[in-house]
């Protein structure tokens, strides 16, 4: 992910900020609502890096089968391919059959709706979106919505009445790039964040060095979305890592049902590891038993052996 990327991160606050107002009030909705097990997802931006043969992969593993073996190693994945255009529902289907029932596919919105049509018109390519998404059947997590750095609090009436048109049931997230919707409290930004919450649309909250300000802990729905952006494993890496795992853990006492944490780091080398991390670390603070990933390696190249 280039954005929000800084080539020295020596002087940057990572902490992460309090809970928004509007967090605070999902909290007081779900009170007294009864408490599930808190479901967690951890997982990468894609599968078809070739360059995970022999550390996620076993050496010699083909094209075709990465999606298998991913599947076996991790619980959900950003599809992040589709905002450039449908798959057919059959690719839709064979997909899902590739993974168990624990996994979760997170598709991207197509940019034809968040950067060409900026959520104007455009409700019929929607309709397309979730209905061909609806293939995944009961391995469709939630859909993520990334609008354009240019989408500003100025467009905010076309979110909400996109908000408020996203069929029941249907779990979506929204990322909001431009800076503008985090310089101030302005009435458009605050009465976007009520739309959100009243229609059950969740937020995407970006960790990332470069853009401290999209580090928003805006929750709207008791589905986390979280996109984890490393510095090729720095020591803070792991630190901000063990931070959101205190976080997670403030917001399940609360009434969080799932979070979906996805990594990101250059050219993705050592995502797996630190993807293996954030599940042995959650396993260990609140007594799972999520799949830890066996990984040659670290899961970074290097001398390759089989599994």
């Amino acid at each position: 992910m280039e954005f929000g990327k800084l080539q020295h991160i020596d002087n940057i606050d990572f902490t992460l900020p309090p809970d928004d107002p509007v967090t605070e009030e999902l909290w007081r909705r779900l009170k007294g609502q009864p408490a599930d097990p808190l479901h967690i997802y951890v997982g990468g931006t894609e599968w078809g890096r070739a360059s995970w043969v022999g550390t996620v992969y076993p050496q010699g593993t083909k094209s075709k089968d990465f999606l298998a073996f991913y599947g076996k190693q991790f619980n959900t994945v950003e599809l992040n391919t589709i905002f450039y255009g449908l798959p057919t529902a059959d690719t839709v289907r064979r997909w899902a059959s590739a993974v168990d029932g624990r996994f979760r596919f997170c598709p991207k919105f197509p940019e034809v709706t968040s950067h060409q049509q900026m959520l104007k018109g455009g409700l019929a390519e929607t309709e397309a979106f979730v209905e061909r998404m609806s293939a995944f059947g009961s391995r469709l997590g939630p859909s993520f919505l990334q609008l354009s750095d240019r989408f500003g609090p100025d467009q905010a009436g076309a979110l909400q009445q996109y908000a408020r048109h996203l069929p029941q049931g249907f779990q979506a997230c929204v990322e909001l790039r431009s800076e503008d919707w985090f310089k101030s409290g302005a009435t458009a930004v605050r009465d976007t964040y009520e739309q959100l919450l009243d229609s059950g649309v969740g937020t995407v909250i970006t960790d990332v060095a470069g853009r401290r300000d999209v580090l928003h802990m805006r929750v709207t729905t008791p589905v986390a979305f979280i996109r984890f952006v490393t510095n090729s494993l720095h020591p803070t890496d792991y630190q901000r890592a063990d931070a959101w795992i205190d976080r997670i853990g403030v917001w399940a006492a609360k009434g969080l049902q799932a979070v979906y944490i996805f990594v990101h780091s250059p050219e993705e080398l050592t995502s797996p590891e630190m993807m293996r991390y954030l599940i042995s670390r959650m396993n260990e603070r609140y007594g799972l038993s999520m799949q830890v990933p066996s990984l040659i390696n670290g899961g970074r190249p290097g001398n390759l052996s089989l599994f």
